[in-house]
């Protein structure tokens, strides 16, 4: 789209792939109404630097965003009509201007901020993929590669897995096998989320109970930062990403500890937890 932002903002129709059983678009809460216990999860842990834009009382404006996360080479810009009147597709206008454009006070974008912070070479990764198909389909069309880079930017999960017989249980779906019988294998490093990419999945954390699916990259290994470095190359390589279909998803509630309530009853709802689809494969890990 010609003009309008495109990855973190526009695609947020992908990003309901993210979503349980409810589909419908999700809207923020004001900043006001957020609980700031909910900065306790996983989804939405960071540093306490990063932690102050998210539980002040004010929204940092756009010179405290770019002061309390540099980029070199790039910066967060406010977008407005005198912005996108340069008509330059928003993942363009970063490859080639180093300006990431940014709502003011918008849960989807400040998250989108902390994860170029945390993860710029992942993010780099993402963006450099995503105009390899814009200059070769034109800015109006989307391909199967790049609908999977933008599940992956707006939802995506890196899974880091020690113990490769873990991964059987994941590819069959046999939810309470992976999660409630393996419990201890996601505190003893067994296996483990390795990093948080989708900031749509943060957003909508901000609202505790909401049952959100991850879009995964599994990388066999021990190491969590090993596991980025390496998927932020393989996504720089055009190694994977290149269908949604070889995207795992992970029922982020089922992880051990996310949420308060994990009993049999649970893992058995099928809604949410949902069964392998007959012919349904999933492609080996990174190493």
């Amino acid at each position: 789209m010609t003009g309008q932002p495109r990855g973190a903002r526009a695609a947020q129709d992908d990003a309901g792939a993210g979503i349980g059983p409810d589909r419908r678009r999700f809207v923020a809460p004001p900043r006001g109404q957020v609980d700031p216990a909910c900065f306790g999860h996983p989804l939405l842990e960071c540093d306490a630097a990063h932690r102050t834009l998210l539980v002040a009382t004010e929204w940092p404006d756009i010179d405290a965003l770019n002061a309390a996360l540099p980029l070199p080479g790039r910066r967060f810009v406010v977008q407005d009509k005198a912005l996108l009147g340069d008509g330059l597709h928003y993942e363009t206008r970063i490859a080639a201007q180093g300006r990431i454009a940014t709502r003011p006070e918008n849960w989807h974008d400040l998250f989108n901020a902390l994860v170029w912070a945390r993860y710029p070479a992942i993010k780099s990764a993402l963006n450099a993929r995503q105009c390899l198909h814009i200059d070769a389909m034109g800015p109006q069309r989307r391909n199967r590669a790049q609908q999977a880079l933008t599940q992956f930017d707006e939802c995506g999960v890196i899974v880091r897995i020690a113990d490769p017989a873990l991964l059987p249980l994941w590819d069959g779906h046999r939810w309470h096998a992976l999660f409630a019988a393996q419990a201890a294998r996601w505190h003893d490093g067994g296996i483990g989320v390795a990093a948080v990419i989708g900031h749509a999945l943060m957003e909508q954390a901000l609202v505790p109970g909401r049952r959100l699916v991850g879009r995964c990259v599994a990388v066999q290994g021990t190491d969590d930062a090993a596991c980025v470095a390496r998927v932020a190359g393989a996504i720089a390589a055009g190694e994977i990403l290149g269908d949604p279909l070889q995207l795992r998803p992970l029922p982020l509630a089922g992880v051990p500890g996310w949420q308060p309530r994990q009993d049999d009853a649970f893992y058995a709802e099928a809604g949410y937890f949902r069964p392998l689809r007959e012919g349904r494969t999933y492609p080996a890990p990174l190493r």
